[in-house]
């Protein structure tokens, strides 16, 4: 086997198995982990990002990954709307087709495989999600919930410009986005973080990523499979190939190569995101079928994702 599947996936399974068997023997209750995934995104998510934001220049970023990716999960939305629907349901599924698990998986993987220049690239998809597939995801949830309450048009049209304007400011604000633009402001500064203060912040930093693919593991084993696996292995071929083939494919045909290509592919390619599990259990709709895909797409992912690192290899 490929080192760079040693050396980048294998770690982050292994931290992944160990919390699941932590999640079966239940030796953490619901407030525990949830206090500790607290500390993941409200703490050392922002510290982590805003770290290494802080030291790149947007004259030198390349966004090229970032638009490309956008267009990959906009189609792949759009597709799966017209194939459910335009309804709750129908929304909820496309959220999970296109919403992948970038910063509890994709952080570490991508900093175990490609270090800091692949999380600068990663740190330019991210913000995508909070910006166009959750804004877009909540305009059309609360669109057809409107709709399926039989509400008159004009006042459809009133709460929809107010749920797009609120989505945009609760993704600005979110603890991923936020970060990240705030990091590249301060690089524009031509300032640097005094080094008592970076030190403890890459402290903070390291310990993201084991503890969020630890926290992985424990939400997995409350996920139940059963009657829901065809449902969860249609929404994980759609996620785990078509995505991340689509996203090569794009990318491709627009020039990219090397490492932009590799991480926009590899991000394309993780599994279901946590965000879509919560939007199922927050409107009441294909819920059992979203859990489900959670624990389907990440067994899968570990497979696919191997072939996509050797395809690439490590910079």
């Amino acid at each position: 086997m490929n080192h760079i599947v040693l050396s980048a996936l294998l770690p982050v399974m292994a931290l992944i198995l160990l919390g699941l068997g932590v999640g079966r023997a239940r030796w953490l209750g619901p407030v525990t982990v949830r206090r500790l995934t607290d500390l993941a995104f409200l703490v050392l998510t922002p510290v982590l990002l805003f770290r290494a934001m802080s030291r790149v220049h947007v004259e030198l970023l390349d966004l090229r990954p970032a638009a490309v990716y956008a267009l990959a999960l906009v189609l792949v939305f759009v597709g799966m709307l017209r194939q459910h629907g335009l309804s709750q349901r129908g929304a909820v599924l496309a959220l999970a087709a296109t919403y992948g698990n970038a910063v509890m998986i994709g952080i570490p993987l991508v900093s175990l495989a490609w270090g800091e220049a692949g999380l600068v690239t990663l740190f330019t998809l991210i913000p995508i999600h909070s910006l166009v597939l959750l804004t877009t995801a909540t305009v059309v949830l609360e669109f057809a919930l409107a709709r399926e309450q039989a509400a008159a048009t004009p006042d459809v049209a009133a709460r929809l410009w107010m749920v797009g304007l609120r989505s945009l400011r609760k993704a600005l604000l979110h603890p991923v986005p936020l970060p990240i633009l705030a990091g590249l402001l301060f690089a524009q500064t031509g300032w640097q973080i005094p080094p008592w203060l970076d030190l403890p912040m890459a402290w903070l930093g390291k310990g993201f990523g084991p503890l969020a693919l630890f926290l992985v593991g424990v939400s997995l084993a409350a996920s139940y499979v059963g009657r829901n696996l065809r449902g969860a292995m249609l929404m994980t071929a759609v996620k785990a190939l078509l995505l991340p083939l689509l996203a090569g494919a794009l990318g491709w045909a627009l020039g990219m190569s090397g490492l932009p290509l590799a991480v926009m592919v590899v991000t394309a390619g993780l599994p279901v995101g946590a965000n879509a599990f919560l939007f199922s259990q927050r409107y009441g709709v294909a819920q059992e079928t979203v859990t489900a895909s959670v624990a389907v797409s990440t067994a899968v992912t570990a497979l696919t994702v191997s072939l996509i690192l050797l395809f690439f290899g490590a910079g």
